[in-house]
């Protein structure tokens, strides 16, 4: 198997985590991450452009051939799931626009795939995401979250039936 470069994006309006991870089948190697942050003084489309033109630039810079979101869970205030909706359409479309596959997987999942439990907090996902990956650096949750999503969709790429 090639080594794949997967894009995980934990969406957010605020900050939008994203990391790239390398996956040759075996093993994973943390490329880079970093946080793309919003001005909450901003007009809500001047964010959207914000997390966009974000998305765009780590793309450029680091190539990645697939990516992958967290999906979103339920919120009890209807305005804020409205526009984090909006800030994962961005995330979606931006990987899209580059010509990649995009894959979500639900927060449950991502957790059990990176640390044996669906229900195991931020604290353990960063511990166990620095284990695999000891060259990993974060600079909030939200960076090692989306090396969580990426190992997470590099351990369950295949049932996503992509060819080699």
């Amino acid at each position: 198997m090639n080594t794949i470069r997967i894009l995980g994006i934990d969406p957010g309006l605020q900050k939008t985590g994203w990391a790239c991870v390398d996956w040759n089948g075996q093993s994973h190697r943390f490329v880079a991450g970093g946080l793309i942050k919003t001005n909450a003084k901003d007009d809500f489309a001047k964010r959207l452009l914000t997390l966009d033109q974000g998305l765009q630039a780590v793309l450029a810079d680091h190539a990645p051939t697939e990516a992958a979101i967290e999906e979103t869970f339920v919120n009890a205030n209807p305005a804020s799931a409205l526009k984090l909706g909006m800030a994962r359409g961005v995330a979606f479309i931006a990987p899209a626009r580059a010509g990649l596959s995009v894959f979500e997987y639900g927060a449950n999942l991502i957790k059990k795939s990176v640390c044996g439990s669906g229900h195991a907090d931020k604290t353990q996902v960063q511990a166990m995401v620095k284990v695999l990956m000891p060259t990993a650096t974060f600079e909030s949750h939200d960076v090692s979250d989306a090396c969580a999503i990426a190992i997470c969709h590099a351990h369950h790429r295949q049932t996503k039936l992509i060819p080699e």
